[in-house]
């Protein structure tokens, strides 16, 4: 891995890459990019993601984790960005538009956008990566194996894998409603053949440090963080559980009485403590964030 100095990251400048031309731009919406920006600066700080580095990212979505990355590794390093959606996902902007209009800006020459189901890609790939990094995307994954099995790929072709996911731990008292969200939505996305949620495989660190430990690889850096209460995505997913949508959707894909009571019984609790955080004139936060580092383990 290059040992040059981090690149300083500026994040309203890259929020600023990031959403200009694709969408309509107000001062609101670019506020909440430079916030999500933010979040990735502080990952990508964490991870120590060097100038010339080049990174396999798995999950790219709209490239908000991608751009900072192109960002950070300098005009000598490169991104390789998958995502198995098709580029019509999305919404208000598709995957497609947004990899695009990331593609034409000035750090698209440094960003290789591929869709593809990240162990169709490895298999088909012969390249060496000095960092792959999943950010927020292990709990889009269809089933635990999943992770595992792409570990398993990655520990032989990169020298370290970046993680980040929600820590399911809440700092912050306005954050616990997100966390129990997590845990309401994810036994009704079992229960659907197909998903499109935002949660459909709830891992917790200790989880996943489990599932890459039994595919050989080892903990070199790990760390917990209250993320900016800029960041909506606790609020967004906290009233998503607490739509009537969410009813429809566990009345119809749960057929079992106690397993149908038990979820209801933990969005009663997601109201109720949002509830409690209203009352005091506050909002819904975004819950703690689990950030780490993995390798291969060191074979005497």
């Amino acid at each position: 891995m290059a040992n040059s100095q981090p690149v300083a990251l500026d994040a309203e400048a890259i929020a600023a890459v990031y959403v200009m031309n694709h969408e309509k731009t107000s001062d609101a919406k670019l506020q909440l990019a430079t916030k999500e920006i933010q979040h990735r600066i502080d990952l990508v700080r964490i991870w120590n993601i060097q100038p010339g580095e080049r990174i396999l990212e798995i999950g790219c979505g709209t490239g908000d984790c991608t751009v900072t990355l192109a960002h950070a590794i300098g005009e000598s390093g490169h991104v390789t960005a998958i995502d198995p959606a098709p580029p019509t996902y999305g919404s208000p902007i598709t995957l497609g538009r947004a990899h695009a209009h990331l593609s034409a800006s000035a750090v698209g020459s440094r960003i290789t956008f591929i869709q593809a189901e990240p162990i169709a890609f490895l298999q088909s790939d012969s390249e060496h990566y000095t960092s792959a990094v999943l950010a927020h995307c292990i709990w889009y994954f269809s089933s635990p194996a999943t992770l595992s099995n792409i570990l398993a790929v990655l520990a032989t072709r990169v020298d370290r894998i970046c993680l980040a996911e929600y820590a399911l731990t809440a700092s912050d008292h306005r954050s616990f409603p997100h966390v129990l969200a997590a845990l309401a939505h994810a036994p009704l996305e079992c229960r659907k053949a197909l998903s499109r949620s935002n949660v459909r495989t709830v891992l917790s660190p200790a989880a996943v440090c489990v599932k890459a430990t039994e595919v050989g690889l080892e903990l070199i850096k790990a760390e917990i963080f209250t993320p900016d209460e800029g960041l909506l995505y606790g609020y967004w997913e906290t009233e998503i559980v607490l739509s009537e949508r969410f009813v429809e959707d566990v009345e119809t894909f749960v057929k079992e009485d106690r397993e149908r009571a038990a979820i209801f019984a933990i969005r009663d609790c997601v109201g109720a403590n949002r509830d409690k955080i209203k009352e005091k004139a506050e909002k819904v936060t975004t819950m703690d964030v689990w950030v780490s580092v993995f390798k291969q383990k060191s074979v005497l």
